[in-house]
């Protein structure tokens, strides 16, 4: 029983004031080593001037490049024809194409259903008021097809099940 009180003992001693005081010494003196070796040198500008410089020439490197594939003829797949033209050529060519084809009407525009509702009697007007007239056809589109009757492409073929619009309307 004496020697695991002694051995506590040991294990919980006071750490004297000398041992911290060396822990504190060696620490500042680690700092002034630290100070000495890295505080004289230069702060890297000459580091970030490099980098900078490097970027400059990357970047003019790729623009360079750039503008070669934008303005020269090549080879992409010799095998299948596929070649690469200049931009201005390419611009051309589309143009001198587009001016060829005949512009196509686009297809027929869906309206939604209109739905007929007769007003309730409270939203009624006063009897003495004049009421308006109905319409005995519904508006023309802005195409000039009457809405009631589908387009003729619609009418000459039956509707596909995947169209987003009803092929009659009531």
């Amino acid at each position: 029983m004496a020697e695991l009180e002694s051995a506590r003992r040991i294990a919980y001693a006071p750490t004297p004031f000398s041992t911290w005081l060396g822990i504190v010494c060696l620490f500042v003196l680690f700092g002034v080593i630290v100070l000495a070796v890295v505080g004289p040198s230069p702060r890297g500008t000459d580091y970030e001037e490099t980098r900078a410089k490097k970027r400059i020439e990357q970047l003019k490197t790729l623009r360079e490049e750039s503008q070669k594939e934008l303005t020269t003829y090549a080879w992409l797949d010799k095998n299948k024809g596929v070649a690469r033209i200049p931009i201005d050529r390419a611009m051309e060519v589309t143009v001198a194409d587009l001016a060829q084809k005949k512009p196509a009407p686009a297809g027929p525009i869906a309206t939604p259903p209109v739905q007929t509702t007769s007003p309730s009697p409270a939203a009624s007007p006063p009897s003495g008021a004049a009421q308006p007239a109905q319409p005995s056809k519904p508006a023309a589109s802005p195409a000039g097809q009457n809405a009631a009757s589908p387009p003729p492409a619609a009418q000459q073929s039956a509707p596909s099940p995947a169209s987003p619009a009803p092929a009659t309307t009531p």
